[in-house]
């Protein structure tokens, strides 16, 4: 990956990553970590987190953040790790699909909990300790939170919330002098896209793939986002270049939405 940062950006900054175990949010804490940050590291499974906390020298925080005190403890443990939280960086997230027709509570209460509760509480308890510092926030949201896809209601619902949360508490923490934007990524290739293809592709992930990929307007040159593209765009919200950006929905999509 190009370097397109100063190697000393971000030195002596702290920095609170949630979805961390693997894709944007792994890919987000090795690049903050490379230009100078120190990180603490937040996801369901420990087992997943570990090897990554020991690769950058950062603070292992496991937590299930469905639970609203679970996200508490995590903010107070990152904070009192680090000394300080120059910013938040929300990129967990769980995928749903299907027939609206047959979805269930507990479809909605996992993707919803997940997507767009954790995110919230891991906010709002972050506030006190952006505050001290002028910090900012970034959430993970999706062209799905801008637009709606077709068969998957209920994630579209989870990120059009975190999009628009996150408008509301651009607005709220303005005062505070805490910048909170969303960024709203197409298909990344992780392992939420490939979990999608293995469980939703009718056992064709390929042809899955294709389906998505015949959105893209660029035809045969279409392609799907890396995890280290989006982590490059996460970084650029949190840095000095973008202290004027804050209330946003920025897409990186290809031009997916545009047509919309």
């Amino acid at each position: 990956m190009t370097q397109i940062f100063a190697p000393d950006l971000f030195a002596d900054r702290c920095y609170l990553i949630s979805g961390a175990a693997g894709g944007v949010g792994a890919a987000t804490a090795r690049l903050l970590s490379s230009l100078g940050a120190r990180v603490a590291l937040t996801d369901i499974s420990a087992e997943r987190l570990a090897p990554l906390a020991a690769e950058l020298d950062a603070t292992a925080l496991p937590a299930d953040i469905r639970d609203e005190a679970a996200c508490g403890a995590v903010v107070s443990a990152a904070v009192s790790a680090l000394g300080r939280l120059d910013g938040l960086i929300n990129a967990a997230g769980i995928w749903v699909e299907g027939d609206s027709a047959t979805a269930t509570a507990a479809d909605w209460a996992l993707c919803i909990d997940v997507n767009l509760k954790g995110c919230f509480f891991l906010c709002s308890r972050a506030i006190p300790a952006l505050t001290e510092t002028r910090g900012a926030i970034v959430n993970v949201s999706s062209d799905a939170g801008v637009v709606g896809n077709a068969g998957a209601a209920i994630y579209c619902a989870s990120k059009g919330g975190v999009t628009t949360m996150t408008r509301a508490l651009a607005r709220e923490l303005a005062p505070k002098g805490i910048r909170a934007n969303a960024l709203c990524p197409s298909d990344i290739m992780s392992p939420m896209l490939q979990f999608q293809a293995d469980t939703y592709g009718e056992g064709d992930p390929d042809a899955y793939f294709a389906r998505l990929m015949a959105h893209y307007p660029q035809g045969a040159l279409a392609r799907f986002l890396t995890p280290e593209e989006v982590a490059q765009n996460i970084v650029f919200l949190l840095s000095p270049a973008a202290g004027g950006i804050t209330g946003a929905a920025v897409m990186l999509d290809f031009g997916l939405t545009a047509g919309y």
